[in-house]
């Protein structure tokens, strides 16, 4: 894929905003040029487009198909595989986020559980750190538990209550 100064950019870019939120740059860079090229790419042709070795592209590939934002594909009368990545902007951001829900969240929740249990058995951490404790699970829990409803919510809803913005805060009070 021919990549022009503004495909660069973008390019570049998604990388070094990834990089910031501990994904690596490449990876991040390869889901860009699959999410912008118009056509499925084979990964030596990824390889060729953004100068990278073929060893990294295939790593990095196997991650972005681990979130599943990346598929391989077929074309007739070609063995090789090519990848594509999802094209719709709204559901990419939701499988990144599902992804650092299930990574992140989902283990710091049940950690917290675990720490508060024991805490009602632990005689030597003061009450104070245990409510702090608890008081960072029930948060994290409120966080998720919204988190799931708001990702059920059929996307024209959620498209209507985000153009609402703070008027939302104006209705409830």
């Amino acid at each position: 894929m021919k990549l022009t100064p503004t495909v660069q950019r973008c390019i570049l870019h998604w990388g070094e905003m990834a990089s910031r939120w501990g994904v690596s740059r490449s990876v991040a860079q390869i889901h860009a040029l699959l999410f912008l090229a118009p056509q499925p790419l084979t990964a030596d042709e990824i390889a060729e487009s953004l100068s990278v070795a073929r060893s990294n592209v295939s790593v990095s590939l196997k991650e972005l198909q681990s979130w599943d934002l990346v598929s391989v594909t077929h074309v007739l009368g070609d063995r090789r595989d090519y990848f594509q990545a999802r094209k719709d902007i709204w559901e990419v951001l939701a499988m990144i986020m599902d992804g650092r829900k299930k990574r992140e969240i989902d283990p710091t929740v049940q950690t917290l559980r675990e720490c508060v249990a024991e805490g009602k058995r632990d005689h030597e951490t003061p009450e104070e750190v245990k409510e702090r404790i608890a008081s960072m699970l029930e948060f994290i829990e409120e966080v998720s538990g919204w988190y799931e409803q708001i990702r059920s919510m059929p996307r024209p809803t959620l498209l209507k209550l985000m153009r609402m913005g703070t008027k939302v805060a104006k209705v409830i009070g």
